[in-house]
């Protein structure tokens, strides 16, 4: 069989937060079905980048005192960080801020342009009065014009599906400043989708998607497909459209764009890889999306039509996934369970997760839920009761007895057979993403090895005058299964295979070598290759998670308006006067502030009440600088009871309003306000 060239993507993760539990569902998946095909000996290239335009990012980084671009390039050092401890192996991690994409989406705007599949025209935008900035639809939230559902986003519904100008939102609202937007006359430039009707139609059942998305597709075509705007006015953080000063591409244009981009700017760095034979129209080579549901329509109607008009190939493929729940429910921060990826290192091993994450993840679009009882129990039970058991059962026989070297001899040779046998479905259902399916036929398989080892017995064996070719033979046996394993896992678990191969004194496990023995062969000191999922440990991460959170106790849930986040909290027990008159609020002045090592969220500030000052940790990095706070004046609870924090001692509380995140403020008094003087 001929090797297969083949180009894979990740949706790009939007640079302004951590990456978290649900995130790595998606980079997990593809990075297991990428070692797949490198394993299997195909030509597999993956490439991903940094989403790291629109005006999220600059807001952000307004909060933080910086400039956007150093805002991203901060995002993008921790994310390479956070990836490379989960094992998700890029072949190139980019950023949709570069002179490639800036090029490639400039050429592909002017080469739909040029064959008439640009409009422009001046619309009614909303504008937001006290920010005096055009909103961005993902900036303007109130109620779906299809089907009634509150608290939508201003180009698409997430209730019905149904896409929309921002202008047609009902009881429209900015997400920034909370104020009514006003009309306003803006020319913007439109991507005619219309003109590819007949093309996306024939597409979407082209095979390339699940029926599923299919099917859902094809009721956005019969209702007609709407004209996309893409164009934002400044100030905008991204590219400028060439020819139109003042205007910018809207970030989604640029963001899939981001694909290609990231792929030449490795093929620049590459002589085996070359763009033009990945991504020209006819090509041989294949492109594979993952992505989740809910970026369906930007990659399967907007992207495929783009390409197509701009005379590029289309994808090969466009696998969606669905989203994660934690014990059955969405991500919670009250709870504990909305985990960034760095909480979860500093607690577990990363290939539990990958292990657990395959072992639920199938080619459909279902939500996975991570169960954390059933995380421990299937790590522990599957990887060390089973798999790492049948190689350390064997081992120090091998090495105690026979000096490390394994028999020449297979004396199981129909239990042997049986296992490089699977290896062709095991390889067909990684191809196929039904990494589930893999799994179970994994585990099956090391239940086989284990029953046959209790049958055999090498321990009764070893006591046995004269049986020393049998318990060679046996242990021998037993390690050959262990390493068919191991083959069929690595895809899974890339580091406890490179331990594997240290043990077994081999070069790296490829899919091939499932087809082969080891005999006669030394082996070294078997070391454990994994251990057993604490409970304790799993206990401490969820922990972790509320302290990290802990912070952002008034910030609303994703995709919620601070209304219905109120709505969900129970109003306080009523207190009497008397209680708050306990409470003393002093004016301070910030007369320092710091970052905190190892806090995501916390600043210290050194506060001058006037004669004394006191060290007071803050949760309030996510919107301000610490160099934006010194010398301001601010409000603290003065007498609160000093509280011992992992970073120090806590010696008062400063007050702050807002829905929390980036929109955070501190209360700050009238001019005139001295330190230490009471608030009445």
């Amino acid at each position: 069989m001929s090797q297969r060239k083949i180009l894979v993507t990740s949706a790009l993760p939007y640079a302004n937060g951590p990456l978290h539990m649900g995130h790595l569902v998606e980079y997990i998946q593809t990075d297991i079905w990428v070692r797949f095909q490198k394993l299997f000996g195909n030509k597999c290239t993956y490439v991903c980048a940094d989403d790291a335009h629109g005006t999220a990012i600059s807001l952000h980084a307004e909060k933080q005192g910086i400039s956007p671009e150093e805002s991203v390039a901060l995002i993008n050092k921790e994310r390479v960080r956070d990836f490379g401890d989960f094992h998700v192996e890029f072949d190139n991690y980019h950023s949709t801020h570069s002179d490639e994409n800036r090029k490639l989406s400039q050429a592909i705007y002017l080469a739909l342009k040029e064959k008439g599949h640009i409009a422009s025209r001046t619309i009614v935008q909303a504008y937001d009065p006290e920010k005096q900035m055009f909103l961005a639809d993902r900036y303007i939230k109130g109620t779906c014009p299809k089907c009634g559902a509150d608290d939508q986003y201003g180009d698409n519904c997430e209730k019905c599906g149904a896409t929309y100008s921002p202008a047609d939102l009902k009881n429209a609202r900015s997400a920034i400043s909370g104020a009514t937007p006003v009309e306003k006359d803006s020319e913007h430039f439109f991507f005619k989708l219309s003109d590819f009707d007949n093309f996306l139609k024939e597409w979407t059942r082209s095979g390339t998607i699940q029926d599923e998305i299919a099917n859902k597709l094809a009721e956005w075509l019969d209702a007609g497909l709407q004209d996309w705007d893409i164009s934002r006015d400044a100030p905008y953080f991204g590219f400028e459209i060439p020819g139109e000063p003042g205007k910018y591409f809207y970030v989604w244009l640029d963001a899939p764009i981001g694909y290609m981009a990231s792929f030449e700017n490795l093929c620049q760095r590459r002589d085996d890889l070359d763009f033009d034979e990945y991504w020209k129209k006819g090509s041989d080579c294949e492109v594979h999306h993952f992505i989740g549901k809910d970026i369906v329509n930007f990659h399967c109607l907007f992207w495929p039509a783009m390409l197509s008009g701009a005379n590029y190939r289309t994808p090969t493929k466009v696998s969606v996934h669905g989203y994660l729940t934690v014990n059955g429910e969405k991500m919670s921060k009250s709870r504990g369970t909305f985990i960034t990826a760095r909480t979860y290192l500093d607690h577990l091993h990363p290939e539990y997760l990958r292990y657990y994450y395959a072992a639920k993840l199938s080619s459909r679009i279902d939500d996975l839920d991570l169960n954390t009882e059933d995380f421990i129990q299937r790590v522990n039970s599957d990887l060390v009761g089973k798999v790492v058991n049948i190689a350390s059962r064997c081992a120090g026989f091998i090495k105690k007895r026979f000096n490390g070297q394994l028999s020449s001899h297979n004396i199981a040779e129909d239990l042997t057979t049986a296992f490089q046998k699977a290896g062709e479905k095991i390889a067909d259902l990684y191809e196929e993403r039904e990494f589930s399916k893999a799994m179970r036929e994994i585990m099956a398989l090391a239940d086989q090895a284990n029953a046959w080892i209790d049958e055999v017995k090498p321990w009764v064996v070893a006591k046995e005058e004269g049986k020393d070719q049998e318990l060679h033979d046996i242990c021998s046996a037993g390690i050959n299964l262990f390493r068919l394993l191991m083959v069929y896992l690595k895809p899974v678990l890339p580091a406890m295979a490179e331990k594997a191969e240290a043990f077994l004194n081999i070069a790296p496990l490829n899919w091939q070598d499932s087809q082969t023995l080891l005999l006669d062969h030394e082996i070294n000191k078997f070391k454990p290759l994994m251990t057993r999922v604490e409970v304790d440990k799993v206990n401490a991460m969820i922990e972790a998670s509320k302290e990290v959170l802990a912070q952002m106790s008034t910030a609303k849930p994703e995709n919620q308006t601070e209304n219905s986040w109120l709505a969900q909290e129970p109003v306080a027990d009523e207190i009497e006067f008397g209680d708050f008159a306990k409470v003393d609020l002093r004016i301070a002045r910030i007369a320092n502030a710091e970052l905190v090592e190892g806090a995501a969220k916390l600043l210290r500030l050194t506060l001058d009440l006037g004669g004394e000052t006191r060290n007071v940790f803050a949760g309030i990095k996510s919107a301000y600088s610490p160099e934006a706070l010194i010398g301001k004046h601010t409000v603290m609870v003065a007498n609160l009871k000093p509280r011992k924090m992992k970073f120090g001692m806590s010696e008062g509380m400063v007050l702050a309003a807002g829905p929390g995140g980036k929109d955070l403020w501190i209360l700050e008094p009238h001019e005139g306000a001295e330190p230490g003087m009471r608030v009445m």
